[in-house]
């Protein structure tokens, strides 16, 4: 493997890579080994560092160095951000090969100063992660979101889908539910915002995933897995 290409394994380490040359270009790729499109990105990453020798690149398991993960804001699996010291350039997220391609290859030849001007137009940028927003009132917002949580008997707001989470937290939960032959539909929070925001004020609940049973809040993955093993869920569905 290229002598650019890191395992992170904690913070220190971390920080001592990403600072010994602040006019470098990082690529970081936030993964998890329980999600399959980051198996698969992770062999791209390898062939990018082999092309871009140049480049810094840091692979983070997302979820044991929970640190950095929170630190650059990702909340799903694979998310790939790429700086120039400590400036950010663009972030990409999902097993999008071809952009993470082209990223790299308008950022990490381009000098200094251009990235710097770039960087502008980046940081205020989205990702593609999240639909565009709608205009909507908050009794609009409201309305849809009870439909939503009245879809199906019984729903889980999650990172990702079922047969691909984006999230460990998420992952669990579709786990146990599908342990306990439970039938049930779900909706990707991050193919909108608007409703990934509005389900935390209406449920005073604020992170995902979040468990609906008959249309009202059950809880999220710790209250899921408590009422697995009290027998509590079998009941909430009789």
């Amino acid at each position: 493997m290229s002598t650019n290409f890191h395992e992170v394994v904690d913070v220190p380490h971390f920080q001592a890579l990403l600072s010994e040359d602040l006019n470098r270009v990082s690529l970081l790729n936030f993964w998890a080994p329980w999600a399959e499109p980051c198996k698969q990105m992770n062999e791209v990453v390898k062939e990018l560092a082999n092309k871009y020798e140049k480049v810094l690149v840091l692979q983070i398991e997302a979820e044991s160095l929970a640190d950095i993960t929170e630190s650059f804001e990702v909340e799903a699996v694979p998310t790939f951000v790429l700086l120039r010291g400590h400036t950010l350039l663009t972030r990409i997220s999902g097993a999008d090969a071809a952009a993470l391609a082209n990223a790299l290859a308008i950022h990490a030849h381009a000098p200094p100063k251009a990235l710097s001007q770039t960087n502008e137009k980046a940081s205020v940028g989205t990702n593609g992660t999240y639909a565009p927003p709608v205009s909507e009132t908050p009794e609009e917002l409201n309305a849809r979101l009870k439909k939503l949580m009245n879809q199906s008997k019984v729903m889980l707001f999650m990172k990702g889908t079922p047969d691909h989470p984006q999230c460990g937290f998420s992952r669990k939960s579709v786990a146990i539910l599908r342990d306990h032959k439970v039938e049930f539909d779900s909706f990707n929070i991050l193919t909108d915002e608007s409703v990934r925001q509005g389900l935390k004020v209406l449920n005073n609940w604020p992170t995902f995933p979040q468990l609906i049973i008959n249309g009202e809040l059950a809880g999220g993955l710790d209250i899921l897995k408590e009422m697995a093993e009290s027998g509590e869920l079998q009941e909430a569905l009789a």
